[in-house]
């Protein structure tokens, strides 16, 4: 018998085994004996409703501590995020007080930058810390400007609508005097770029067809490069967790579930759906094998082409070669994407002769060139005819915050405003805000700190990095975040001063000059709503327990420097917390009245303790994204130049780049499986885990569940490992030119031959910082190895699936892992 991935039995050990019992438990019906416990009667204990990423929270006090936590409103699935509140709060990685690195400490913005990540730390009192940072500001600020100081901090942050970190930071800067930011996000920098062009809308952010319609209509779901079951778990605002039971319903139906990706995942596995692995970045190549094959057995759909598209007939002469000599064909794409001819021939049929939807994920564009693979996604699927209709055409969101989910009528809590003005419109998309006087793409942060004055192309315009003195991150983990983290490690020792606001010693903390402990969501009240597009809940963020040693809240540490700076009543506008909760759920309270829904009063929705639920109307389950367009394109034009779906962008190719044509393309990569060398044979995908959001969570009992040998587990084909002498369970080392990494190997076939699988998110535990050019991670964090260069000159989003490596059995003494324990003096 073969041996079963290990992930996969833990995984199925700990659901079988659980003992928290409260999968079922609705906490909003008054169910709550499921979660207190069996002594619960000799203690002082009760119940606190919450919310996070991971959805509405039911959390158990016992005497002031949090002993246990569940969902708050059911899930069809156990979400296992939700068990871990108390290891949130009580973990051995709380920053505890303000610190400050030592020599930072002997000469402010004037020390020895190297030092950062392996300098002592020396605890100081708030007043001290707070001191001292706002003397930072006022000297970069006199001496350069708002250009010298950055206040990115992108990251998952706290779900709930006043103590939104980012915000607030940014909030604070502006009320300051400025500060440069930043475009776009790592999770889909190339599309968010390239789809205005093509669809005149920003699209990965959008709601989709309605699921109701999907479950009627849809023949075939397409999951490309879509790992939902994963990715469902959570969501910006707070996870509803509709998509996944949605999935489940369609299941049920017998219709054809296809999941394409270089990995069988949780979601191919759960729905017992078909797997085509594909090499990693290759997705282009298979889908213009795709669109060959409809054009020369005469399968598209060519009145649909005429009507709602413009360029197309310049794209065809590229598919079949007459640009370039080289035909599109299936044989062509095979070699490619190593998805058999005939395999690709029968999609080509499939999908025109039922109703598809084409779900696409977001990694793939996270690669070289990914701008294209949205485009040529969309591009099929226009081939196909079907976009507008019910059941058919493509979705981007349905892997992320339960796209599809219908929106439900009621009302939508505000939000604080970044930008000091009164717009307090709550969409779930916050990272969109344009509250940064100048910015530069997210991706290119590290370049943008070893260059300053440097110029790059960007969507059409130039953009010349500032001059970064001073860096303040609230909320977001950049060292595990960012590609290429050795190089990362120098553009960070060159800022005067690192300001960073954190919950745990995460690497990106550790790499500060001055750190303040900040309370976690459970610390504090606040609200959120719950699906990001279905907007179905309004749930009650309560205070569960008083703040861990010294934390306090990002709103009162920016209120204390915004006093000290002299704009406080600007900051705060004289409000309180709960003065501001009132005032967003306010919002929420007028606009339900005019919907003619009923939503309680502020006071008693409080004391109530529960979430409040909207419903959707009939209308609103029978959505079609692209439906009213399909039905009239000239009273329902796209935002695009000629208000159809553009094939050829006429914009983007008198942009004239060579790494970016005015329609759909294959550019080959650096590095992928089809250029690998002797050196680094084998192509890396950096997939979502399962047990984290990102790198939250990684320090928590959940590392229990997949870890191998304490290490990020690395998934490696059975006959890749077998030429190397790797047994399931071992520790390896993985290398390339960039970097190295350990891992614990999971010998499987349930990913491609000829590429390794690593989870990002996992936190950067470098050995001897400062002593190697290229330390290893004791830990396994992936970025050590991608590769940090644009995606191209139009988006400049992050590219970290462009990367090939080496692995190998590590032999010797594994060192211990050390990055979820205290840093040197913390304690102190």
């Amino acid at each position: 018998m073969k041996k079963e991935n290990t992930i996969d039995l833990k995984r199925r050990e700990f659901l079988k085994n659980s003992s928290l019992g409260i999968a079922g438990a609705s906490l909003s019906s008054g169910v709550v004996g499921t979660l207190v416990a069996p002594n619960a009667v000799a203690t002082e204990s009760k119940t606190v409703v919450t919310a996070a990423h991971w959805g509405p929270l039911g959390v158990v006090v016992e005497n002031g501590k949090a002993v246990k936590s569940g969902p708050a409103i059911p899930t069809v699935i156990e979400n296992e995020l939700q068990s871990v509140v108390p290891d949130q709060l009580y973990s051995e990685t709380r920053i505890k007080y303000p610190m400050v690195r030592k020599g930072y400490l002997a000469n402010p913005g004037k020390s020895d930058t190297t030092m950062r990540g392996r300098d002592e730390w020396v605890r100081v009192t708030w007043d001290q810390a707070l001191d001292l940072i706002d003397k930072e500001f006022k000297r970069v600020r006199s001496e350069g400007g708002f250009e010298n100081i950055f206040g990115g901090s992108y990251g998952w942050k706290s779900s709930g609508s006043l103590h939104s970190s980012r915000t607030l930071l940014h909030r604070y800067l502006n009320a300051t005097g400025g500060f440069v930011g930043h475009k776009g996000d790592y999770s889909t920098g190339a599309a968010q770029v390239i789809m205005p062009h093509v669809l005149g809308t920003i699209e990965v952010y959008e709601q989709q067809t309605s699921w109701e319609t999907i479950l009627e209509s849809t023949d075939i779901i397409v999951l490309w490069s879509a790992n939902p079951l994963t990715t469902l778990r959570i969501a910006w605002t707070a996870t509803d967790q509709q998509g996944i039971e949605y999935f489940k319903k369609y299941q049920a139906t017998g219709k054809r579930i296809i999941c394409i990706d270089p990995i069988k995942s949780e979601t191919c596995k759960m729905l017992n759906a078909e797997w085509i692995p594909t090499n990693t970045a290759t997705d282009v190549p298979l889908m213009l094998g795709i669109a060959h094959t409809l054009v020369t057995q005469d399968k598209h759909d060519k009145a649909f082409l005429k009507k709602y598209t413009t360029g197309y007939a310049k794209f065809e002469e590229y598919l079949l070669g007459k640009v370039d000599g080289q035909a599109k064909d299936a044989e062509w794409a095979s070699k490619l994407c190593g998805v058999p001819v005939d395999v690709i021939k029968q999609l080509a049929a499939d999908f025109s002769s039922k109703r598809t939807m084409l779900m696409g994920g977001w990694g793939m564009q996270r690669q070289r060139h990914g701008e294209q693979t949205h485009w040529m996604m969309v591009t099929l699927a226009s081939m196909l005819g079907q976009i507008g209709l019910p059941g058919g055409g493509f979705g981007f969101s349905y892997h992320y915050s339960n796209g599809g989910a219908p929106t439900t009528t009621g009302g939508v809590i505000g939000s604080m405003s970044a930008t000091l003005d009164s717009d307090t419109t709550n969409t779930g998309q916050s990272w969109l805000s344009k509250s940064a006087k100048i910015s530069f793409p997210l991706a290119r942060i590290a370049d943008v700190l070893l260059n300053p004055g440097k110029t790059i192309q960007y969507n059409g315009t130039e953009i010349t990095y500032p001059d970064i003195k001073l860096i303040y991150w609230a909320g977001g983990n950049p060292f595990v975040h960012h590609q290429d983290t050795n190089t990362l490690v120098k553009a960070w020792q060159k800022p005067e001063t690192i300001i960073v606001n954190e919950i745990n010693w995460t690497p990106t903390a550790r790499m500060a000059d001055i750190v303040l402990p900040i309370t976690t969501s459970y610390e504090r009240n606040d609200l959120t709503m719950t699906g990001d597009y279905s907007m179905m809940h309004i749930v009650p963020m309560k205070q569960v327990v008083e703040p861990q040693f010294e934390a306090r809240n990002d709103y009162d540490v920016f209120a204390e420097l915004a006093k000290r700076a002299g704009v406080e009543d600007k900051f705060t506008e004289g409000k309180t917390e709960m003065d501001w909760l009132k005032f967003f759920y306010q919002s929420a309270f007028d606009a339900a009245r005019k919907n003619r829904v009923l939503m309680p009063k502020f006071e008693k929705f409080w004391e109530e303790n529960k979430p409040i639920t909207f419903n959707a109307s009939e209308k609103a389950k029978k959505w079609v994204r692209y439906g009213e367009f399909r039905e009239d394109p000239l009273l329902n034009p796209l935002g695009t130049p000629s208000g159809k779906i553009e094939i050829y962008s006429d914009t983007v190719a008198k942009m004239n780049y060579d790494d970016c044509r005015g329609y759909p393309s294959w550019f080959e990569p650096e590095e992928f499986s089809g250029n690998v060398t002797p050196e680094h044979p084998l192509a890396l995908v950096t997939p979502h885990p399962y047990y984290r959001l990102h790198s939250q969570l990684a320090h928590t009992s959940l590392r229990q569940k997949y870890a191998v040998k304490d290490r990020e587990p690395v998934l490696i084909h059975t006959e890749d490992a077998k030429t190397r002498g790797i047994a399931d369970g071992d520790i390896v080392r993985i290398f390339n030119g960039r970097g190295q990494v350990l891992a614990g190997a999971i010998v499987s076939d349930n990913i491609i031959k000829g590429t390794v699988g690593l989870c990002e998110g996992a936190w950067y535990d470098p050995l001897d910082l400062g002593m190697s050019e290229k330390p290893l991670c004791k830990n396994g964090c992936p970025n050590v190895l991608t590769m940090d260069i644009g995606t191209s000159n139009l988006a400049q989003g992050n590219s970290p699936n462009t990367c090939i490596v080496q692995v190998e059995k590590f032999t010797g003494e594994a060192p211990e892992v050390t990055v979820f324990k205290q840093p040197k003096q913390a304690n102190a």
